[in-house]
């Protein structure tokens, strides 16, 4: 079972002054394909976002943001051995990807996606490997990860779980 996200979101009063809007367990974690559990703590939908009252956290969720927008949410993944193998087309689907993006590659893990964002990773409990066209890097607790519309996969082969925080940015690629 994945950890609760303790979630805290401010804003203002009808007077102006900061307050706190939502105090408490973030309200939508997300049991994925994959294995892994997604709690989705806020979006934004323009640049520059805008503040809002309403709970950006509910909804349902592609691993992209929406257009021009951020998608700020945690990531648990479980170890491997916990997780078992999955069709690569039914995650990508599952996360709202193209499922044939991968469709050329050959011996594709299951968790194998590019998005078109700018993504902003901390690696904030645990270990894991991220997997990309050239190879591993191993990431620790502490670690941190701009990726940059890369391919890429995490992988798990430790024994306890891992948390990670990631911050994803509309982007276009080169």
């Amino acid at each position: 079972m994945a950890r609760h996200i303790r979630r805290i979101v401010t804003g203002h009063d009808s007077e102006g002054r900061s307050t706190v809007l939502y105090e408490g367990p973030a309200p939508n974690p997300v049991k994925r394909k994959a294995g892994w559990t997604a709690t989705v703590l806020w979006h934004t939908d323009s640049m520059p976002a805008r503040y809002a009252d309403d709970d950006r956290a509910l909804g349902e969720f592609g691993v992209e943001p929406p257009k021009h927008g951020t998608i700020f949410r945690t990531v648990e993944f479980p170890p491997d051995s916990e997780t078992g193998e999955a069709d690569n087309a039914e995650v990508l689907a599952e996360l709202g990807l193209d499922p044939a993006q991968n469709a050329a590659r050959p011996d594709v893990h299951h968790t194998l996606h590019r998005t078109d964002t700018v993504d902003y990773l901390i690696v904030l409990t645990g270990e894991i490997d991220m997997q990309l066209d050239t190879g591993e890097v191993h990431l620790e607790a502490g670690d941190v990860v701009v990726q940059q519309g890369t391919v890429h996969a995490f992988r798990n082969r430790s024994d306890s779980p891992c948390l990670v925080a990631a911050v994803l940015v509309d982007a276009s690629g080169g």
